[in-house]
């Protein structure tokens, strides 16, 4: 592939040297759970986001998980309890919620800007909704301010699934994965902060929380041998704290890059098949990916288009996830902007890697499509 969709090779060789040095010093250390690494990068990880506690963990499914699980053991939620949810989200977001037998309430995005529609929140709660969940998708900011008011309003949890938006910000000032009273973060290789394997934390300014997730994610102790929780395995490795340590350091950098490419894509664009979502601020969004919609049923033509041509793209996501088996029970529900979206949305290239002149590339295949 002449231009590929990422290029994980190329992204780790960014910082090659700095981390082969970070690995081989967990090698060889000697201590591969657990200890140092771990500590370090979830102190460097809070004081990025913004918050008192980082608790690492396997992944960002878990993260979720976790979350939900500790606030059923401190009693604030129990199994039955609802959760609204945006209903284009990738399905991990819903696994966690349906996991912990807490009952997704799907809400409709905007298709202008793909996030949840929050005018459409305050008519799915119901006397048992404990939390409204938002998905900061594709990198763009999801919180609002009529959000946070209906969150309190209600006294509910408010639950930031960050796994794409490392280092994006709320107007005013707040860093995703700050705003809400938790955040589960992914750290897979293909995020703005992507370990070398699975990896994902939880961050929050909750102690008692903070307390529960850790516990839970390591067998359900919080003391060598005491078990307090039915908890899992779900640690993150010295390796992948290692690595993250280092990336952490470049993400802000990174970040610009991806707003230089999605600025050039943004201005050069120019097709009738094509509709670009609202742009935001740059502070707005992590630009995880660059999502376009393509209209007259064209998008799998497009990507195959593009991808004679040596351009990788990737469909976020072709089914929805109450079109899905294991949400069979769901499927026969009618949400026309989700699945609009599922239909239309393809991803461009983007990333630390991706060079303006390859994004020039792009661009004019794109207008030259028809």
């Amino acid at each position: 592939m002449k231009i590929p969709f990422l290029s994980l090779k190329d992204v780790t060789a960014l910082h090659g040297e700095e981390i082969n040095e970070a690995v081989s010093r967990v090698v060889n250390g000697g201590w591969y759970l657990q200890g140092q690494e771990n500590a370090q990068f979830e102190k460097h990880y809070s004081e990025f986001i913004g918050t008192r506690y980082t608790i690492g963990c396997a992944n960002g499914l878990d993260a979720l998980i976790w979350i939900f699980r500790a606030y059923i053991e401190l009693g604030i939620m129990q199994p039955g309890d609802e959760v609204i949810v945006p209903a284009n989200t990738y399905i991990a977001t819903i696994l966690a919620i349906t996991e912990n037998g807490l009952k997704p309430v799907l809400c409709e995005p905007k298709l202008n800007t793909l996030e949840i529609d929050d005018d459409l929140i305050e008519g799915l709660i119901t006397p048992k909704t404990k939390a409204i969940a938002i998905v900061h998708l594709y990198g763009r900011i999801a919180y609002t301010e009529k959000i946070g008011d209906l969150c309190k309003k209600y006294h509910l949890k408010l639950i930031e699934d960050n796994a794409q938006a490392h280092g994006c910000k709320f107007a005013d000032g707040r860093m995703t994965g700050s705003i809400g009273d938790a955040a589960g973060h992914s750290f897979y290789p293909g995020k703005n902060l992507g370990a070398l394997g699975d990896a994902g934390a939880v961050t929050t300014n909750d102690p008692d929380l903070a307390a529960a997730v850790r516990a839970l994610a390591n067998y359900g102790s919080q003391k060598k041998y005491v078990f307090k929780y039915a908890g899992r395995n779900s640690r993150l490795d010295e390796i992948q704290a290692a690595v993250l340590d280092v990336k952490l350091k470049y993400l802000v950098e990174d970040n610009l890059h991806r707003k230089e490419v999605a600025h050039y894509y943004y201005e050069h664009i120019n097709n009738p098949l094509i509709e670009l979502p609202d742009l935001l601020a740059d502070e707005q969004n992590a630009y995880h990916l660059f999502p376009i919609l393509v209209s007259d049923g064209k998008r799998d033509a497009l990507h195959d288009y593009l991808e004679q041509n040596g351009v990788g793209t990737v469909c976020h996501y072709p089914i929805a996830p109450h079109k899905q088996e294991c949400y069979r029970e769901w499927n026969h529900m009618s949400l026309p902007i989700t699945e609009q979206i599922a239909a239309q949305e393809l991803s461009l290239p983007i990333g630390p890697t991706i060079t303006i002149g390859e994004a020039t590339e792009v661009v004019d295949l794109i207008n030259q499509f028809m």
